[in-house]
């Protein structure tokens, strides 16, 4: 089965820099990006089927963007904080 890969984003590339890991279009059918650290896969982000920050910023601005955001980070309280934690890296990469 072929499926679209997600297109990183610089501000993407940006975050994780920020972090010390890089990050490459995710080989998993649902995930936008893998995430990597010394060359070791770290985890999965994202799910392919779901917009993130960096999208609704490009398709329906900064306002809904960071009302999307808002809520996403409210939904996610409890495991986003979690350092190397899938979760973690979707928060600092898709969501900042």
């Amino acid at each position: 089965m072929i499926f679209l890969r997600y297109k990183i984003k610089s501000r993407q590339k940006s975050q994780a820099r920020k972090l010390g890991v890089t990050i490459k279009p995710s080989k998993l059918k649902n995930k936008k990006i893998d995430v990597f650290k010394k060359g070791q896969k770290v985890a999965s982000i994202g799910d392919i089927r779901y917009q993130d920050y960096a999208t609704y910023l490009s398709n329906r601005g900064v306002k809904y963007a960071d009302s999307r955001k808002r809520l996403y980070k409210a939904r996610h309280q409890r495991t986003r904080n979690k350092r190397g934690s899938n979760s973690y890296y979707a928060d600092k990469i898709l969501w900042s």
